[in-house]
């Protein structure tokens, strides 16, 4: 397969859903090249210039005070001038050796903006690309989104929604550095260009921009900037190398959990087996005699619920304290859920009418020729990234640092801030690298920091004056909440011979992610959460009916990569399959008709996939059979065409062919390392193991012992195709996901001529 050995498969950002996306949208201006565009259609206003940071180091556009929150209370006012994060001040740094340092506005956990960033500014700024470097941005107003308002990183809306900004923050640096070298040279800015790192003047006389940093950072900012015609880019649409993988594939790079700071101590915490239960008795003297135990504290842990923090010299004694613990919980006031009993009550109500998200007239549905009724069941998930999660928190006076790999810095910092008593201007965010997300580093309640800020706390209260790092296991992570909910899908649907479908009712039930989140005002309406619903339909014109139930059940639940699209593709896409199968159409030709002519980007995604693949041209091996699946999410349609064979009941996955539509692709090899790891984590859905079940309120996988991933020898052959575009590109951390399932589950349809229902694939 093609694994770009500069990306760890699978690690990819996670979160805003459609529905939400549509609604910041009107907020952005599209971008064309070659005209002079607004970021996110913002009023210009007065000029900025460059701020001084560092003689001996170069100059930076600027040192923006910290500001721990982008989003409201305790953050600065915008200066007069442009918005904070249209200033290249905050964005930019050229040294004296000519080295360009961006700082990108999002988290990188493996998705790759810390290289795509820097390729779309560097692009404007005409960079040299060997003295491009990148670092993380903090919970400074500069680093929000400059489209929601918030810092996220999110919904595959990194290079989205920053397109344009990072294109424009290169371009004011460039024009700042051409004035300077006019009015080093004594011409008019007119009569000089740019070419890789150097400012080109007059019989081809020539200035580094590291010779003209401290002069350019003394020329206004200019409001507005032409931009470049697409046919002038160098960087933009190259496949490029990630600017990590040295570190990365070396073992240098550093993640939140390497974090090592003077005298400081690791915490674990010992959290109650059911969800938000308190402590009833402890014993702690087993733990108190462990060598490098330095405290024992009770702490508070997520949704109300109490634990108990040791905090020791390093991991490993804190862990032998933990497992010395003689601890007992009281559990009575809480809910004790358990994943049988859910799924009889959730399949109680697939059969009730629930609240109406869609309406169409189901007179029809009676009288059909031909009917599909269908179940489909899918579990609870976990995030399971490689890094566990972590922070560590400094205290010192009425300040504190933190360090973590955050999705959300801004919201998190406003946590600590509440948690630790300060004022949020005196919170410092420190994003490091992250091994992996998936949606778990974006959490509103922000659980993990307000733990650690907990933890933290009572250390100092202590008296402990060290830093503390607070640390998960694997086993914590994986029980430790804030899985894909689990649902369940009904459907029935009537056609007639030729695959008209006559009218489809659709009912889902599952837990509402957005329900007590600062989400839930806008994006639940009429009792449903926008997200559950996402993808149905899509991109078929079908009469369907579609209602929802979101039954309160005592598991933490949230985003989980590609969202509502992880279900609701797979109950789309198999049923559609379904009829055509049962009509006696090619699933592909049934699927183009469907279509009509209103959704020219799927059509070109699936027809890319089937053109690469071979697909009904192509003899495949005994046994085999095609697998064909096309779905958009986060504004990105991707369609898949699989082979896969079934052997004494078990499915095996042989090769992925993938067309993608995302519009203009930045960087080619970023897009195809998101698929490979989409699909991957696509078909960790499919194979044993791969469910998250509770008993008695007590989650029963601990490790990937028993939530099984896949391994290397379930990993198939996977090629990338991209339609070629020119139109704004989208993103593609999350779109490769939702179509390999229904994909690998429709070739076993066609071999076994039953479509599996319930995932993790049972064929027996």
């Amino acid at each position: 397969m093609h694994f770009d050995t500069n990306t760890l498969p699978g690690q990819a950002h996670i979160f805003m859903p459609k529905h939400l996306l549509a609604l910041m949208d009107k907020a952005q201006v599209a971008t064309n090249s070659g005209v002079t565009a607004a970021v996110g259609g913002l009023d210009g206003l007065a000029r900025r210039t460059f701020l001084k940071v560092s003689a001996a180091s170069g100059f930076a556009l600027g040192a923006f005070p910290l500001v721990a929150g982008a989003q409201a209370t305790g953050a600065a006012a915008a200066p007069a001038g442009l918005k904070p994060f249209e200033q290249p001040s905050a964005f930019v740094r050229i040294d004296a050796d000519g080295t360009v340092t961006v700082t990108i506005n999002r988290l990188d956990f493996g998705q790759g903006v810390q290289t795509g960033l820097p390729m779309i500014l560097a692009e404007e700024l005409d960079a040299d690309w060997s003295k491009v470097r990148s670092v993380h941005g903090d919970a400074n107003q500069a680093y929000a989104d400059p489209t929601m308002g918030m810092h996220l990183t999110g919904g595959s809306n990194s290079i989205k929604n920053s397109y344009t900004q990072y294109r424009e923050l290169g371009a004011r640096t460039r024009a700042m550095l051409v004035s300077a070298a006019a009015a080093q040279w004594g011409v008019d800015a007119s009569a000089l260009r740019t070419s890789n790192g150097f400012v080109v003047g007059p019989g081809g006389k020539k200035l580094g921009y590291g010779a003209l940093a401290e002069a350019a950072m003394k020329q206004p900012v200019p409001e507005k900037v032409t931009l470049k015609d697409p046919k002038q880019f160098r960087l933009i649409g190259k496949p490029t190398g990630r600017l990590d993988a040295k570190a990365k594939s070396s073992g240098q790079q550093d993640y939140g959990i390497d974090v090592r700071l003077p005298g400081m101590l690791t915490a674990v915490v010992a959290r109650p087996p059911v969800f938000g239960a308190k402590l009833k008795s402890l014993d702690d003297s087993a733990a108190k005699a462990i060598k490098g135990v330095k405290a024992v504290l009770r702490v508070p842990t997520d949704r109300g619920g109490e634990g108990v923090a040791i905090v020791a010299d390093g991991y490993w004694p804190a862990k032998q304290g933990r497992d010395a613990l003689k601890v007992e919980w009281d559990t009575s006031a809480v809910g004790k859920p358990d994943t049988t009993a859910l799924l009889a009550q959730y399949r109680e109500l697939a059969t009730k009418p629930g609240n109406v998200a869609m309406q169409a007239d189901m007179a029809p549905l009676a009288g059909a020729p031909q009917k599909i009724s269908a179940e489909f069941v899918f579990p609870y998930l976990a995030h399971a990234p490689m890094e566990p999660l972590n922070c560590t928190v400094k205290l010192d006076g009425d300040k504190a640092e933190l360090w973590m790999g955050t999705q959300m810095p801004g919201l998190d910092a406003m946590a600590a801030a509440k948690t630790l008593g300060l004022q949020p201007q005196n919170i410092k965010v420190h994003t490091q690298m992250a091994g992996g997300g998936f949606g778990r580093r974006a959490i509103p309640t922000s659980d993990y920091v307000v733990e650690a800020c907990g933890v933290a706390k009572a250390a100092r209260t202590a008296g402990i004056t060290a830093p503390v790092r607070t640390l998960w296991s694997r086993e914590d992570d994986v029980k430790g909440g804030y899985y894909r909910p689990m649902h369940v899908h009904r459907a029935e649907i009537g056609f007639d011979a030729k695959g008209k479908i006559l009218a489809w009712d659709h009912t889902i039930v599952g837990q509402s992610i957005l329900k007590g989140s600062p989400f839930e005002a806008f994006m639940v309406k009429n009792g449903i959460d926008a997200t559950a619903v996402e993808g149905m339909r899509e991109p078929y014109d079908v009469p369907m009916k579609l209602s929802v139930h979101h039954p309160d059940v005592n598991v933490p639940v949230l985003w989980w990569r590609s969202v509502g699209s992880t279900h609701t593709a797979y109950a789309m896409e198999t049923l559609i399959d379904e009829v055509a199968r049962a009509t006696q159409q090619d699933p592909v030709a049934y699927r183009m008709a469907l279509m009509g002519d209103k959704h020219p980007r799927h059509k070109a995604a699936l027809q890319l996939a089937v053109a690469q693949s071979g697909y009904g041209k192509k003899k495949l091996a005994a046994g085999r059979a095609w697998g064909v699946a096309v779905h958009e999410s986060f504004e990105s349609v991707v369609a898949y065409v699989v082979e896969a064979s079934v052997k004494d009941g078990t499915p095996r996955l042989h090769s992925i062919t993938a067309g993608v539509h995302c519009n203009l692709v930045v960087n080619p090899k970023s897009v195809e390392a998101q698929v490979q790891g989409a699909a991957l984590m696509g078909l960790s859905m499919c194979l044993p193991g791969g469910a998250i079940t509770l008993k008695d309120g007590v989650v029963e996988q601990s490790n990937f012992g028993d939530f099984a991933v896949p391994r290397i020898t379930d990993m198939p052959q996977v090629t990338v195709h991209i339609v070629p575009s020119a139109d704004p590109p989208k993103g593609m951390g999350e779109p490769g996901l939702p179509p390999l399932a229904p994909a690998f589950a429709n070739a076993i349809a066609q071999i076994t001529g039953k479509t599996p229902r319930e995932l993790p694939f049972k064929l027996a």
